[in-house]
């Protein structure tokens, strides 16, 4: 039977539709990877097709922008924000617009073409997380700056343009409404019973266990009780945290494990799906907070928003998160 469910935090309704499953074309297939590592930008010997890196982690001393690297982050060469551009604001009639200051960065995972982040080592994930941070305490220092968002686009049916591994993060001007209702939810559910909305959902599903998906030592992958689409995760810090950049290097290590196993999991159980994810904390530069926990989001690229989404809001998930979580524990990674 078709049930109505309301997000604890920001509030959001969807609707698990579990009927909605037996339509044709109800999931979304991953493309095959098109790409010739010959001509990909991000592989080894062709630095050159990409602008100067802004930071690369080498096994061995070596010079910028050349081979012998195990990471590197590059300017996006066709940016959606430029950290050149002076800030202002103007007014057009009752139209606001705002220069687009801003950055726009690109993270070459790996130097194997093939080898996509569940694929990856825990060393080499743990890397990833390594280079994010250091990359969000840097563009922090531009004063400019209000939210850097670490994000992942994997496959071409979740917007990815390259198949070689890859991650972005793009850092704004200002909070984006996305983040600034999460935390306005989560804001006004401490200042009414003085406790993180995001500490009471970790305890709460980790007593019922029926979302849980696995757990490290030091995090925990649900899938969350108001899921968006099928197989949605949700990764938080066991411990409350709300600053991502504040991560010590153990918390990476085991932030690094229960992603990947997590992105292993939805791999094999759904035959390589593609997926977005994406890192939600505290606007730059803020000092830590009692009501905010920084996390990690995924969504599998398996349902299309149509008319009803986009003329509503809500979102049609014919998979009850019960059912995904179950699938996925089994599924040995």
């Amino acid at each position: 039977m078709p049930e109505l469910r309301k997000d604890p935090v920001v509030g959001r309704w969807i609707i698990v539709a579990p009927e909605r499953a037996e339509r044709p074309n109800a999931v979304v297939r991953a493309l095959p990877d098109q790409d010739d590592p010959a001509s990909c930008p991000f592989c080894p010997g062709h630095e050159a097709m990409t602008p100067p890196e802004l930071l690369a982690h080498r096994d061995a001393p070596s010079g910028s922008n050349g081979r012998g690297w195990a990471l590197r982050v590059v300017p996006n060469k066709f940016p959606a924000l430029r950290t050149e551009e002076r800030m202002a604001r103007t007014g057009q009639g009752l139209y606001d617009t705002m220069a687009g200051v801003g950055a726009h960065e690109v993270i070459i995972e790996t130097p194997e073409h093939g080898r996509q982040l569940p694929q990856q080592s825990p060393e080499q994930v743990e890397q990833l997380l390594r280079a994010v941070q250091e990359r969000i305490l840097d563009l922090s220092r531009d004063v400019r700056l209000r939210t850097a968002v670490f994000f992942k686009n994997s496959g071409a049916a979740a917007g990815a343009s390259l198949s070689h591994p890859h991650s972005q993060i793009v850092a704004l001007p200002l909070v984006p409404s996305e983040l600034e209702q999460e935390m306005s939810g989560a804001r006004a559910y401490f200042e009414e019973k003085k406790r993180c909305v995001f500490c009471d959902v970790i305890a709460q599903e980790a007593r019922e266990r029926s979302r849980v998906v696995l757990e490290t030592d030091g995090f925990i992958a649900l899938s969350p009780f108001a899921a968006r689409g099928p197989f949605e995760l949700l990764i938080l810090p066991r411990e409350h945290r709300s600053v991502f950049e504040r991560s010590s290097a153990a918390e990476l290590q085991s932030l690094a494990r229960a992603l990947r196993l997590s992105l292993r999991k939805l791999d094999l159980a759904l035959d390589k799906p593609a997926y977005n994810f994406y890192l939600h904390g505290l606007p730059l530069r803020e000092e830590p907070s009692d009501w905010y926990h920084w996390h990690l989001e995924v969504r599998p690229v398996l349902a299309l928003a149509a008319g009803f989404e986009w003329g509503t809001g809500f979102f049609i998930n014919p998979t009850p998160p019960e059912e995904a979580a179950a699938f996925l524990r089994q599924t040995e990674a």
